[in-house]
Formats: structure tokens, C-alpha cells, sequence
């Protein structure tokens, strides 16, 4: 039988979880503020480049999560002999390249 990995769990130290949960609030800080530029009739191009930021700022969360992830689940698992993680960090980054 295949395990799962649809249910696995990472614990994260305190400055990790806090650093994502910071960038993730600005984000969505970001995002309401479009809601409000969308509600409010705003010029297009400026929604565009607030949307563009917030492109950006969801692009560096990724790549920050992406480094803990290699750094701590893929080389544990590479050390313990688990070729198969290869395999799902190359299917993430192809969904991430998208």
C-alpha cells in the first residue's frame, strides 16, 4: 500500500511559523485592499500593479516555504533513503513554475 502523503504534518520552530503567518497576513491585507479598488471603481492599471505585488509578495512565500521544505523534509528524507522525495519536490516545483 502507497502512503499517503496528503496527510502529513511539518512541525516548525516559532520564527518559521511566524515569519509565514506575517507574510501570509500581509498578503491578505493586500488582497482586501484590491477588493476595496475593485469596490470603489479604481483605474485599472493601478488595481494591475497591486496585483502584481501581490503576485510577487505570494511568489516569496513560496520560495521561503519552498527552502524550509529542502532544507528540512526533502534532506531528512534524502538521508534516510527515501528516493521517492525527489520525485514529489520535482512535481512541486513544476506546479510552482506554472
Amino acid at each position: 500500500m502507497e502512503d499517503c502523503t496528503c496527510h502529513r504534518k511539518k512541525e516548525r520552530s516559532p520564527e518559521e511559523y511566524t515569519r509565514l503567518i506575517h507574510r501570509l497576513s500581509r498578503i491578505e491585507g493586500q488582497i482586501r485592499g484590491i477588493r476595496g479598488m475593485v469596490e470603489n471603481s479604481s483605474y485599472c492599471p493601478d488595481i494591475l500593479r497591486q496585483a502584481a505585488a501581490v503576485n510577487g509578495a505570494l511568489n516569496a512565500f513560496c520560495r521561503e516555504l519552498l527552502s524550509q521544505h529542502i532544507r528540512t523534509c526533502v534532506a531528512e528524507d534524502i538521508r534516510s533513503g527515501k528516493d521517492e522525495t525527489m520525485d514529489e519536490l520535482m512535481e512541486t516545483i513544476q506546479k510552482l513554475m506554472k
